[in-house]
């Protein structure tokens, strides 16, 4: 289909993939959640900063934490900060260089900052919860259930949060099939591990799983296990339409299809192959 058009179909077997969905695994921060919008503004320059240590940063090193934020996205933080101990021990500016815990504690602390404001607002009623997510995604997780669909919620960010913004959100009833969350010492919540235990658990064929996300991450591990992949190239700022970059790095990552945001549900379900 034309890219201009809402739902971008980008595997030529996509229509015979659907029809089969019975599970849906769907990525919670930038696809389903904006509480955390603009996470890349807080990593970004905390790892520059910590690489650096108060030095100007040269070009190839602000190019490398960009290209690495842009392809890791989706992946449990601490990862992330690994990548980032790994970097600073590499490039020999720091004298004082940190431990990947340190470095999650840093940012944790930083990104908690925007998170408690949303939240605030959202206890006080200056938000409805509807205004912190992508625009439609609520709908669609009501249609999904209204089809029988186990769904399952996961995210990079440390559990305690997933589960804490999920419940502010009201939505964590839709995911009975669980809500996962990191876990710093394990990798059991990978996005990567739930996939392959959704489907050995419930002897799934590929076809039965649909993983929805906005990163990379899970949309490779869905196409390494054969489930289909919908990228959701989501504007997280104004909630509905189209994230160029977003698009791009799905694309380059292979998601079957992908849409802008979630708001049309019923066009959304029938191409998925669920049909009244």
């Amino acid at each position: 289909m034309a890219v201009n058009q809402w739902f971008e179909v980008l595997n030529p077997s996509f229509n015979s993939m659907v029809g089969h969905i019975k599970y849906v695994l769907i990525d919670f921060d930038g696809t389903i959640s904006v509480i955390r919008q603009g996470w890349e503004g807080v990593m970004i320059p905390l790892m520059i900063e910590m690489s650096c240590e108060g030095n100007r940063p040269t070009p190839e090193i602000e190019k490398e934490v960009r290209e690495y934020v842009d392809y890791s996205t989706g992946i449990l933080t601490i990862r992330q900060m690994e990548w980032l101990a790994e970097a600073v021990r590499r490039y020999g500016i720091s004298k004082n260089p940190k431990d990947a815990y340190e470095y999650k504690r840093i940012y944790n602390q930083r990104m908690l900052l925007l998170v408690e404001e949303r939240l605030r607002k959202l206890v006080n009623g200056e938000l409805n919860p509807d205004d912190l997510m992508i625009c439609g995604s609520r709908r669609f997780l009501e249609e999904l259930c209204k089809k029988g669909v186990t769904m399952y919620l996961a995210s990079g960010t440390d559990h305690e949060h997933v589960l804490r913004e999920a419940n502010a959100l009201g939505i964590t009833k839709y995911f009975r099939g669980g809500i996962y969350g990191a876990l710093d010492y394990t990798e059991e919540n990978s996005k990567e591990k739930i996939i392959e235990r959704i489907l050995s658990e419930n002897n799934l064929h590929g076809r039965e799983l649909l993983v929805v996300g906005d990163g990379p991450v899970e949309v490779r591990s869905a196409k390494a296990r054969g489930s289909i992949a919908l990228g959701v190239a989501s504007d997280e700022v104004r909630r509905i339409g189209l994230n160029p970059r977003k698009r791009k790095r799905l694309m380059d990552a292979g998601a079957d299809a992908i849409i802008p945001d979630f708001t049309k549900t019923e066009e959304l379900m029938m191409l998925l192959g669920f049909h009244a």
